[in-house]
């Protein structure tokens, strides 16, 4: 009976089209990602080194492809205020802008900006539970933030060629 079961089930999980991500496959051989001691550029050059064929390089003018960061902004805005003035929520905003060139006027992504946003509430009695929730919180959007980037290089192509 228990092996009918497991035999139905995977049957059924077979025939969904369930897959697992595996690997990204991006449209270069070699990339160059700016140096960086933290941020999003070190996480996503562990993630395109650890998930990918791929080979990140040091030196930009052996690079297929070169990826330029724009801008990284952490921002924290107020969203809601008690009856006394007091702040009750914050939204959390980190931005990254960023480029893939292949050094020679190819684009492979165009200059784009990526934005996630998280919601926090805030409470006086709190402060130091809160700003770990929030530090907690950038490094879960850091973390998004690399898989996003990983995405659209995947989804990147090849510069067209004027001849």
């Amino acid at each position: 009976m228990t092996r009918a079961l497991v035999a139905a089930l995977a049957l059924a999980a077979a025939g969904c089209g369930f897959k697992l991500r595996g690997a990204a496959e991006l449209p270069f051989e070699t990339l160059y990602i700016p140096s960086a001691r933290s941020g999003v550029a070190l996480d996503l050059k562990r993630s395109v080194q650890a998930g990918t064929r791929t080979r990140v390089v040091d030196d930009p003018a052996r690079a297929e492809a070169v990826l330029q960061f724009l801008q990284e902004a952490r921002e924290k805005h107020i969203l809601s205020l008690s009856g006394t003035g007091r702040v009750r929520e914050f939204q959390l905003r980190y931005r990254v802008g960023f480029r893939v060139h292949d050094g020679k006027g190819g684009e492979y992504v165009p200059a784009s900006t990526l934005e996630l946003t998280r919601e926090v509430t805030f409470n006086d009695a709190e402060v130091l539970a809160k700003e770990t929730e929030e530090q907690l919180l950038y490094r879960d959007m850091q973390a998004d933030m690399v898989q996003l980037i990983l995405r659209r290089l995947a989804a990147a192509e090849r510069p067209k060629r004027a001849d």
